[in-house]
């Protein structure tokens, strides 16, 4: 990794005012991907896999009807016009290309123009190349849970929306690096995507490791209880800003529980529903959190989890040509919420799953 990150110290020590929350802490790896230009070799997101030239790229073989848009662009088109954004505004959160690598954006972008001119069947009806959403490697994640013998996990979707809740449809692969001898160097591209948040920027990781506790949604009704006393707050004198006096919970929340942005591990966001456990279909296990893609890094609520070396970019007033320093990889999902991978505990090669939050 070239950069760091890092996530400035709880206002409050959690189990110093409830220690029964002691036994609920969990670690979790915040992932902080910022853009960069990542080879096959790095933990990314966005960026090219380390892929087996001899294995068949992964497609997806719905018709996409059903969650057709009207938006008609490549990915290509649309990193070009995040770009140019960029440019035109000297946005220093924007990406960049070398000259070399916008004329082959360039000519991939006017691929799609000739496909359309060409007729049905339309894009949407053919099988869809899946796109990269994440790569990362066990030296750099090791809260991963492989599969014996694997140390790389990679992550794809294919950027359309998906019946019955309207999000991209996830893949997740397990690999041994040291296996993949031969790298497929130009691996196939959808022909355009339902939406530009389904396009992630490519970014660079910079991997910290950090404690979680519930959200509040997630508490036993005591323990909800416990933490929605203002009094327990003030008889272990923390130093919390009396407007939350009424609900005591929203700081615990905001503050102290679970981290915001792309994290390996923790707990759940809970927020648009509440806890909805998940179950493996094949042995009926807990599933666990694997793999948080956020819409945002930090939020208005979650302001106090902004890493010390974004403090500055995140107080400016204003974010030119829209590419906040929050949104590194541009992924929308959901109405700017979270999509969180799960995984079987038992069994990492068991079916994966997913949940908007």
């Amino acid at each position: 990794m070239v950069f760091v990150r890092t996530t400035p110290p709880r206002p409050v020590e959690v189990t110093a005012v409830f220690p029964e929350l002691a036994s609920l802490a969990r670690p979790a790896i915040r992932l902080h991907p910022r853009p960069g230009s990542p080879s096959v070799g790095d933990s990314s997101v966005g960026g090219p896999l380390l892929w087996p030239a001899g294995e068949p790229w992964p497609h997806c073989e719905d018709t996409h009807l059903h969650g057709d848009s009207g938006f008609r662009e490549s990915p290509a088109e649309v990193r070009l016009d995040r770009h140019r954004r960029a440019q035109r505004h000297d946005d220093p959160y924007g990406p960049s290309f070398t000259p070399e690598e916008e004329a082959a954006m360039e000519q991939k972008a006017a691929r799609l123009a000739e496909r359309l001119d060409a007729g049905p069947p339309w894009p949407a009806e053919c099988p869809v190349p899946l796109l990269p959403v994440a790569q990362l490697y066990l030296r750099d994640v090791p809260l991963l849970r492989p599969p014996e013998g694997a140390d790389l996990l990679q992550v794809l979707w294919c950027p359309y929306d998906h019946e019955p809740d309207w999000k991209p449809a996830t893949a997740v692969f397990w690999r041994s690096a040291a296996s993949v001898v031969d790298v497929l160097a130009t691996p196939p591209e959808p022909d355009e995507a339902n939406y530009s948040g389904y396009v992630p920027e490519p970014c660079l990781l910079a991997p910290e490791a950090i404690t979680e506790y519930p959200n509040s949604l997630d508490l036993s009704p005591e323990l909800r209880q416990v933490v929605g006393d203002w009094s327990r707050w003030q008889a272990a004198g923390a130093d919390v800003d009396g407007s939350y006096a009424e609900y005591p919970a929203e700081f615990y929340d905001g503050n102290l529980a679970d981290a915001p942005g792309w994290k390996v591990g923790g707990w759940p966001p809970w927020g648009r529903t509440d806890p909805y456990r998940r179950y493996c279909a094949v042995c009926e296990a807990q599933m666990v959190p694997l793999l948080t893609i956020a819409s945002f890094e930090w939020d208005g609520s979650t302001h106090g989890w902004v890493p010390y070396e974004d403090r500055a970019a995140a107080r400016a007033g204003g974010h030119l040509a829209g590419l906040s320093p929050a949104q590194p990889t541009r992924v929308e999902v959901g109405s700017t919420d979270n999509m969180q991978l799960y995984v079987c505990p038992v069994s990492p090669e068991h079916p994966h799953t997913d949940l908007i939050q």
